[in-house]
């Protein structure tokens, strides 16, 4: 499976296999460089969503923040009278 069609979820589920398999000395040694290549692409992408997610996030209470300024705004005025 290629690292750009792993989910978030399912690239965390596999980088923790692949944690179990170097503690638990059960990944061969011929094998090992392939995994910790593989763990270290998961890796990666991980973090690349988790940025991609940080702006998006960001954004939208950036967006929130400001729709909901006016209103603020027009609560905080004393009323003439």
């Amino acid at each position: 499976m290629t690292v750009e069609s792993v989910s978030y979820s399912e690239a965390i589920e596999e980088v923790e296999s692949i944690l179990n398999e170097l503690e638990g000395n059960v990944v061969d040694v011929d094998l090992l460089s392939q995994r910790v290549r593989r763990a270290s692409e998961l890796l990666k992408l991980c973090r690349e969503r988790l940025a991609t997610v940080e702006v998006d996030v960001a954004a939208v209470v950036a967006d929130l923040d400001h729709d909901a300024e006016p209103a603020a705004a027009s609560e905080a005025t004393p009323a003439d009278g």
